[in-house]
């Protein structure tokens, strides 16, 4: 007979005293433990505001002055999508069977053992036919959201309002197109005569999907989407033992014959009541913290294979965005430069999106990466996955891509070494800061500053990538389209086998997760 597998416990604790120089040491009183702050990119924006324990004190000369602000924002907290909803529905149905079954049994004492709430369980969005629109919840943040940029930088929106002066772009989804207006109506808040807020009425534009490469260049990139197909079962193997060593935890802890698919349903159903409904006391209450913390390991993985660093292409698909970005304020120079009169020149580009455009422009940008790893996207090397719970990361979902999340690109001019702008010291004269959810941080590119000169960021971070053309990246046929990379497969045998060894249960087949 076999020996049973390690328990998980034992094997964080072991894992945790391998990797204790890599943890920061322990703090008097550790904060308590917030679910709502693990949920990878389903995460709402204040709660990772919150969490984001990054300080950055950007060292901005008070003489200098803001000319440009370019905005990439992912839409707000939204409802669930028509398929989720389906999930739902059909876990509703699962839970009661699991319930009646547990009644039919003669073990009374294990009746006790399930949460009370299970029992005639059904979803909030049951009956729900259509999904995925931005909630009320989402709307505030993108309306608080630009009350504060527009208090950050109030030389910038201190001018009447004009389309071609404040630009506000979404893409032609409804939620992102939604959180554009979220947004334009806390910007031009007391701006108009419309109403008791004197809001006004503003332009957004959106181009066709079909069409519009720069916010959804996802749509349109055959490479990117035959890359996604290849390695979405490879990511549904990595993440397949965790899911079983839940599920079998869960078993054992409520007596229910949970399956995997079950566990990942309830992972979504915990996610969905935290986020929208401010509920922790239900399916989040299933998993112990360390569990939590595996499970989002899973969501952010996903994002880092599917979205982010696993392969170039998932970020270099978004070279017209990055492009458009670094046109705008190449304008706005040209624009300071001679001396173009206010209101005939934009001050501002406002871009409302998806994760899948602001994670790839993310990456673009070289941020959230580890060590020298910026020095291996630039070649375009593979990089290591993120590492495991308890082990730190950066690469979190939660603070890289949560509901609403942002990047912002801000252009400022300052003067030159005698307090005067020549013609000599123009193109120094000129700096960018980046702002990810509105913290200023540090560019790996740009020596770690977090200040860097707009020639620099041109040469050192933009220039790299526009090496390659998006129409020859997403058009061409795949190189060995069949072929796995190595690195890729060789880290995902490598995982399994470690995982094996250390007492998980490793199946051959696929087991088909959406988190």
């Amino acid at each position: 007979m076999a020996p049973p597998a390690t328990p998980l416990p034992f094997l964080l604790l072991a894992t945790l005293l391998a990797a204790a120089p890599l943890l920061p040491p322990a703090a008097a009183e550790p904060e308590a433990f917030d679910v709502r702050r693990h949920l990878s990119t389903v995460t709402r924006y204040d709660v990772s505001r919150a969490s984001n324990s990054v300080v950055s004190a950007p060292s901005i000369s008070d003489e200098c002055r803001v000319i440009h602000l370019n905005l990439v924002a992912r839409h707000g907290t939204r409802a669930p999508t028509k398929k989720r909803i389906k999930e739902l529905d059909r876990l509703a149905v699962r839970l009661g069977t699991l319930v009646d079954e547990a009644k039919q049994g003669s073990d009374t004492a294990s009746l006790k053992k399930i949460p009370s709430w299970m029992k005639g369980w059904e979803s909030r969005w049951k009956g729900r036919v259509k999904g995925g629109e931005l909630v009320s919840e989402g709307e505030e943040e993108l309306f608080n959201f630009a009350n504060r940029v527009k208090e950050r930088f109030q030389d910038l929106f201190d001018e009447e309002y004009h389309p071609d002066v404040y630009s506000i772009r979404a893409t032609q989804v409804p939620r992102a197109s939604a959180s554009a207006v979220a947004f334009g109506l806390g910007l031009l808040s007391g701006k108009g005569k419309l109403g008791a807020g004197n809001n006004r009425a503003f332009s957004v534009l959106s181009e066709s999907r079909a069409s519009d490469i720069c916010l959804r260049f996802f749509d349109s990139c055959k490479t990117y989407k035959d890359y996604r197909k290849r390695k979405e079962p490879d990511v549904d193997k990595q993440k397949e033992p965790i899911l079983e060593h839940v599920t079998s935890a869960l078993v054992s802890r409520y007596h229910l014959k949970f399956t995997t698919q079950d566990v990942s349903s309830l992972w979504f159903l915990c996610k969905q009541e935290a986020s929208l409904l401010n509920i922790t006391n239900q399916a989040c209450q299933l998993f112990n913290e360390d569990e939590v913390h595996l499970l989002e390991w899973t969501d952010d993985l996903e994002g880092f294979v599917l979205k982010g660093y696993g392969e170039s292409i998932n970020y270099k698909m978004g070279l017209p965005l990055l492009k458009d970005v670094v046109q705008s304020m190449e304008e706005a120079i040209i624009a300071k430069e001679e001396n173009f009169p206010d209101g005939t020149y934009e001050k501002a580009r406002l871009r409302f999106a998806h994760a899948e455009t602001l994670v790839p422009f993310t990456c673009l940008l070289g941020l959230f990466l580890e060590g020298s790893d910026f020095e291996k996207i630039q070649r375009e090397e593979p990089l290591d996955l993120p590492p495991m719970p308890p082990q730190r990361r950066n690469w979190k979902g939660a603070l890289v891509a949560p509901f609403a999340s942002n990047n912002m690109l801000a252009l400022y001019q300052c003067p030159g070494n005698d307090g005067k702008k020549t013609s000599q010291d123009q193109k120094n004269s000129y700096f960018v800061q980046v702002l990810h959810n509105e913290a200023p941080v540090s560019m790996p590119g740009c020596g770690n500053k977090d200040l860097c000169p707009f020639e620099e960021f041109k040469e050192k971070i933009v220039k790299p990538h526009l090496e390659h053309d998006y129409d020859m990246l997403c058009k061409k046929p795949v190189a060995a389209a069949e072929e796995e990379p190595s690195s890729f497969s060789s880290k995902l045998n490598f995982f399994l086998d470690l995982l094996s060894r250390k007492g998980y249960r490793v199946k051959g087949q696929d087991v088909k997760t959406e988190l």
